[in-house]
């Protein structure tokens, strides 16, 4: 943050010593130069669309280039989770971006979308990667507060093979190993440890569900 301050220091009183010694003639003439090059760093930006909206800021100097403009066309991305933007006088943007995690596949309304972890959607034309199915429609927020929960548990969120959600905001949990975990709408973190403990066993390896809904319980099914 200094640095940024000094940087910005710098620059005023660069502009402070041009403009005190124009005068008004030489004022009027001065012209800046356009931003001849903007550098993208984190992200492999395929849409076509959404270069040329970047390069329109070429039409625009960097001494006037309002950041809100820029920062509004990079949230409208739905790959981008975080961003920071540099200005490189005197013709230069450079912008550097932290691509969102992709966490899940959900179909929604026909079609096929990934969620990412910034809780946008990004629609997918050919399936690439290998994540956890969504069945259901459920809130985005719902998800990804599942998710914390896996990922602060004993089981590996790559293990998770398929997500189910129900209308009453409930969640069953497949895994990789054909395990299908059934939790409540409450307790979900308690009764999802309860029925990861019970796999630790032996005795257990043929479970193929277990009914973690009733209370302070766990029922298990071969």
């Amino acid at each position: 943050m200094p640095q940024q301050v000094s940087k910005k220091i710098l620059v005023y009183f660069f502009l402070f010593i041009i403009f005190g010694s124009l005068n008004n003639k030489n004022l009027a003439q001065l012209k800046f130069p356009n931003i001849e090059r903007i550098k993208i760093e984190g992200l492999e930006i395929k849409d076509k669309e959404f270069q040329k909206s970047l390069d329109l800021f070429k039409m625009e100097t960097l001494f006037y280039l309002d950041k809100l403009k820029v920062r509004e066309l990079l949230n409208s991305n739905n790959l981008i989770e975080e961003y920071v933007i540099f200005k490189r006088y005197p013709s230069s943007l450079e912008i550097k971006i932290i691509e969102t995690e992709v966490l899940a596949l959900l179909n929604r309304r026909g079609k096929i979308f990934y969620i990412g972890s910034n809780g946008k959607l990004i629609e997918v034309e050919d399936v690439v990667k290998n994540l956890p199915y969504i069945f259901g429609d459920p809130n985005i927020e719902k998800f990804l507060s599942l998710k914390k929960m896996i990922d602060s548990s004993k089981l590996d969120y790559n293990d998770v093979e398929n997500l189910f959600f129900f209308p009453s905001g409930r969640w069953d949990i497949e895994t990789s190993s054909g395990v299908l975990i059934k939790l409540p709408i409450e307790n979900i973190e308690k009764s999802l440890e309860l029925s990861l403990n019970l796999l630790d066993y032996k005795q257990f390896d043929n479970i193929k569900s277990i009914d973690a809904r009733p209370r302070n319980q766990v029922i298990t099914y071969e």
